[in-house]
C-alpha cells in the first residue's frame, strides 16, 4: 500500500496545483481513477472552467449518513523559495517525500487513492465519499462552493475528516480565518508637492496602523475558556503594496490582511471599527483634496473555524482509529468548519506537520503516510462491521 501510496504522491506533486492556476488535470485524474473502481463520481466545476471540485462516492447510494475524506488541491506558490529540487518532482531522502504539496495536502488525497481499491472492495455498510476542493489557500473557496452543492442536493454525511498535517493527532478545534484586501484610490501628483496629492501608500499605512491598534486590543477580549494558542483574536498583515518610484505621490495602494477569529463577535467588531475608521477618519481626508478618492475593500474568504464540541462522533471514530484518548486545537484554519456548519461531526487528522508546510522543501515523512494508511484501513474494517 505504501508503494501505491508513494507513486500517487508523485503524480499529484507533478501537478503545479498552486491556487493561481488551474486545478482541472489533477482532478480529472483522480476522477478518472475513481470511476474506474466504480465509484459514482461528480465533477463540480466552477464558472470559469479551470477549477473544479471532485466528490465522489463509494458504497451504499444514501443520501444521508456515510463519513467523507476531505482534501484540498492547491498549493500555495514556491515564487522566491529556495528549493534544493525541482519543487513539483517528488524527491526522496532519509526517510521523506519532498515537493511542493506533499504536505499539505496531496500526501492524505495520495493515501486515501491508495486505499481506494480496498475500499471499493469491502462491503461497506454506509457511504464512503471523496471531497477534494480547489482554492483553500485563498479563502476555502471550493470547500464552501462544495458544501453549497451538497445542501442544495440534500447530501448529509455524518462525519468528515479533513486530511490537513497534523501529524495524525486528533484536532476537534480551530479559529476561523477572513482574508480582505483594502484598495486605496488617491490621486497621483509630483513629488515635490505632497499636498497637492491623495497619496493612497500614505493612507495605506493608516489603515493598517488602526488594525495594528485593533490586534492590541483583541488580546482583551479572549475568552476565559478559550482552547487555543495563542488564546486571542489575531490579525496578520500579508502584503502592502503601492507606488511606483520615489518622486511620484502613489495614487493607488493595496493592503492584504487576514483575521483569525476565537469567536464570532471578534470579527464583527474589527470590521465595525475598520469601516469606522474609513468612513469617519480616512475618506473625508482623502476627499477634501479630491471627491474621486475611495477605499474598496474586498472580502477574498470568511471561513468559521472548527468549534469544540462535547459529543463529537468523529472524534470518537479517530480516536478507536488511531488508540489516541485526546484531541488538540490549532490556531491554523481549514475546512472542516464547513463541514461542521452542514451539521457533520469533523476532526482535522492527516499525515505531515504543519510546521513543513508552505515552506521551501516541504516534505511529509514515509513513516507518515505509513500511520494514515494504518488509519484508513482500520477505518476500512471498522465500516465494514457496523451501520
Amino acid at each position: 500500500m505504501l508503494d501505491a501510496a508513494r507513486a500517487l504522491l508523485k503524480d499529484l506533486v507533478a501537478y503545479p496545483t498552486v491556487s493561481s492556476d488551474s486545478n482541472h488535470e489533477m482532478i480529472v485524474r483522480i476522477a478518472s481513477l475513481l470511476s474506474e473502481l466504480g465509484a459514482r463520481v461528480d465533477l463540480m466545476e466552477d464558472e470559469t472552467g479551470r477549477k473544479a471540485n471532485l466528490f465522489a462516492t463509494l458504497g451504499p447510494a444514501d443520501s444521508a449518513g456515510g463519513i467523507v475524506l476531505s482534501g484540498h488541491t492547491d498549493v500555495v506558490p514556491v515564487t522566491d523559495q529556495d528549493w534544493s529540487s525541482d519543487p513539483f518532482t517528488l524527491r526522496e531522502a532519509d526517510g521523506r517525500l519532498f515537493g511542493r504539496g506533499s504536505c499539505d495536502m496531496k500526501g492524505f488525497i495520495a493515501c486515501t487513492l491508495a486505499m481506494a481499491p480496498r475500499f471499493a472492495q469491502a462491503d461497506l455498510k454506509r457511504p464512503l465519499h471523496f471531497a477534494f476542493t480547489y482554492d483553500e489557500e485563498v479563502g476555502c473557496l471550493g470547500g464552501q462552493a462544495l458544501v453549497a452543492e451538497l445542501k442544495a442536493r440534500e447530501i448529509r454525511p455524518d462525519i468528515a475528516i479533513i486530511g490537513e498535517p497534523t501529524e495524525m493527532k486528533i484536532i476537534d478545534a480551530h479559529k476561523g480565518c477572513c482574508e480582505y484586501t483594502a484598495e486605496f484610490h488617491g490621486l497621483e501628483g509630483h513629488g515635490s508637492d505632497p499636498g497637492a496629492g491623495v497619496n493612497a501608500a500614505e493612507y495605506a499605512v493608516r489603515y493598517v496602523g488602526k488594525l495594528l491598534e485593533l490586534r492590541e486590543a483583541l488580546k482583551g477580549r479572549a475568552p476565559a475558556d478559550s482552547p487555543f494558542t495563542p488564546p486571542f483574536s489575531t490579525i496578520n498583515l500579508g502584503r502592502i503594496h503601492g507606488g511606483h518610484v520615489h518622486n511620484v505621490i502613489p495614487g493607488k495602494a493595496e493592503v492584504e490582511w487576514e483575521m483569525r477569529p476565537v469567536q464570532p463577535g471578534d470579527a464583527d467588531f474589527v470590521k465595525a471599527e475598520m469601516a469606522r475608521y474609513c468612513d469617519e477618519v480616512l475618506l473625508p481626508a482623502m476627499r477634501a483634496v479630491h471627491p474621486g478618492a475611495g477605499i474598496d475593500t474586498t472580502v477574498i474568504g470568511e471561513v468559521v473555524g472548527l468549534d469544540p464540541m462535547d459529543k463529537n462522533a468523529a472524534r470518537q471514530l479517530l480516536a478507536e482509529l488511531t488508540g489516541q484518548n485526546a484531541a488538540l486545537t490549532v490556531p491554523f484554519g481549514t475546512e472542516a468548519g464547513l463541514f461542521q456548519d452542514m451539521g457533520m461531526s469533523a476532526v482535522v487528522c492527516g499525515p505531515g506537520a504543519i510546521a513543513q508546510a508552505h515552506k521551501p522543501d516541504e516534505f511529509v515523512s514515509i513513516e507518515q503516510l505509513n500511520q494514515c494508511l494504518a488509519m484508513l484501513n482500520r477505518l476500512t474494517e471498522q465500516m465494514e462491521r457496523a451501520a
